[in-house]
């Protein structure tokens, strides 16, 4: 599920609520970085959002000894111009990434540019 989501939950014995369905998407998708310490940015989660940052990208850090960043990206961004760069970083050592959540319009863009 992507930020802005709103979904159906159920609440486990425990208390903790669990997404069973989604019931209106948002247009954003969900993409998670993370820097290669070895890498020429290091384990640092302030260069990966310095990068992203010209795509209006909204992220946090899950922690500084795991500098794993997960961002939502607008309906709105430069989706190609966001893949272009993931793809660059990863091929040029600055970080691993994954898309958690892809909107048809991500997908779309990625049957484009095979």
């Amino acid at each position: 599920m992507a930020e802005g989501e709103i979904v159906r939950f159920a609440t486990d014995a425990d208390g903790l609520h669990w997404a069973k369905e989604r019931v209106e998407a948002s247009g954003n998708c969900t993409i998670r970085v993370l820097p290669i310490p070895s890498g020429p940015l290091g384990r640092s989660a302030r260069a990966v959002h310095e990068l992203l940052s010209p795509f209006g990208l909204g992220g946090e850090v899950f922690s500084e000894e795991f500098p794993l960043v997960a961002f939502t990206v607008p309906a709105d961004a430069d989706l190609d111009g966001l893949k272009a760069l993931l793809v660059r970083g990863r091929e040029d050592g600055w970080w691993h990434f994954e898309v958690a959540c892809a909107t048809d319009a991500w997908r779309d863009g990625e049957s484009r540019s095979q």
